[in-house]
């Protein structure tokens, strides 16, 4: 009796462990690894590594749990028959079935998911030990998976997963919503052209190049613009812009004899189908605020400006695929009205139709 009862614990102890450890490697996160990592926490990295390779650690544990659960099968089995003979043993072996799946597959593993994090920092070694324990085990199961998979670098990661997980952060508490907001907002900036945000041709105000100072100041559109594209000729020509606060400076100098054109600064342009993150990206490395928008023939489709990306980053909800562009320039036209009704404008937008006199 005492040797099925230790026959018994043994296969179930070794499956237990052996769950658990399965349960907290599946289920630990790498993210929550690389900081305890950098925390300083040494013994992260070990199931850092297992991760990476998880068909080795893998292999271990179920390799260690088979032959537990066939060892006590056996012993349990040898050891009733010979206390009550072959006709209890239908008997115990449902009772050890029962036994194996709740203790040895159900509660180890709702243990391990649920204390997932708590348990990956020492599962790791004691998977490490198990590895040894197995070790030809692992050998000849990774020379076997050689010659059936291939290797392919998969991404732990991805965009989609980070904005899910924004979600859940906000959910559990850990993020506000505006936070939430960012992060997602952030994580489609790739997927988002800058037509969807631009502000469109129509509404958009710029000057003659030819234009002298004091008539530009005179102009009351111009006065609520930091930086106003300039053109030569006509509007689909712009040649650059200028920053309304360097007209000031000029104007405050005496210098009425100047003209836009003599303060132009280049601008960047851009095709009206370019990721929305590669605008940013590029506006940041040359230091611009503002940007024109061209169609694939080169006629000005509408402007840009960091102000519009970084509205869009922090609270403007950017609209799926699936949603037209009118959509979001008539979004940038009310946006535009919005500004009128805020600082008294012209009753009537400048646009390319439109002579700025």
């Amino acid at each position: 009796m005492i040797l099925l009862f230790t026959y018994l614990a043994i296969a179930l102890l070794i499956s237990f462990l052996c769950s658990v450890m399965e349960a907290v490697l599946l289920s630990s996160s790498n993210t929550y690894l690389a900081v305890k990592l950098e925390e300083g926490v040494k013994t992260a990295g070990i199931m850092l590594r297992l991760k990476q390779n998880i068909d080795r650690p893998i292999t271990a544990i179920l390799t260690l749990n088979t032959i537990a659960h066939t060892i006590g099968a056996a012993g349990v089995g040898a050891q009733a028959t010979k206390i009550w003979g072959e006709a209890i043993f239908g008997i115990v072996s449902v009772v050890l079935t029962l036994l194996i799946l709740v203790f040895s597959e159900i509660v180890p593993k709702s243990i391990g998911t649920r204390f997932s994090k708590q348990l990956s920092i020492p599962a790791g070694q004691i998977i490490r030990v198990m590895m040894f324990v197995t070790y030809p085990f692992v050998i000849l199961s990774g020379l076997i998976t050689r010659l059936f998979a291939r290797h392919e670098n998969e991404q732990t990661v991805s965009r989609e997963e980070l904005s899910v997980m924004a979600s859940i952060g906000r959910t559990e508490g850990v993020f506000e919503e505006k936070e939430q907001k960012i992060i997602q907002n952030l994580m489609r900036l790739k997927s988002v052209s800058v037509s969807e945000i631009m502000t469109p041709r129509v509404v958009v105000t710029a000057a003659d190049e030819n234009m002298g100072l004091e008539e530009f100041l005179q102009k009351k559109q111009f006065l609520y613009y930091s930086r106003i594209p300039v053109y030569s000729g006509y509007f689909e020509n712009i040649t650059g812009y200028v920053f309304r606060e360097q007209v000031f400076e000029k104007l405050a100098e005496d210098q009425v004899h100047l003209r836009l054109k003599d303060l132009r600064r280049d601008i960047v342009v851009f095709y009206k189908s370019k990721p929305l993150f590669n605008v940013w990206e590029t506006l940041l490395d040359k230091k611009e605020q503002i940007a024109i928008i061209v169609d694939e023939y080169g006629g000005i489709d509408g402007i840009v400006t960091m102000e519009d990306i970084v509205e869009t980053l922090l609270g403007f909800e950017i609209v799926d695929e699936k949603d037209k562009i009118a959509d979001m320039q008539e979004y940038a036209r009310d946006r535009w009205k919005k500004r009128k009704q805020k600082y008294d404008l012209l009753d009537t937008p400048p646009g390319p139709s439109t002579p700025l006199k």
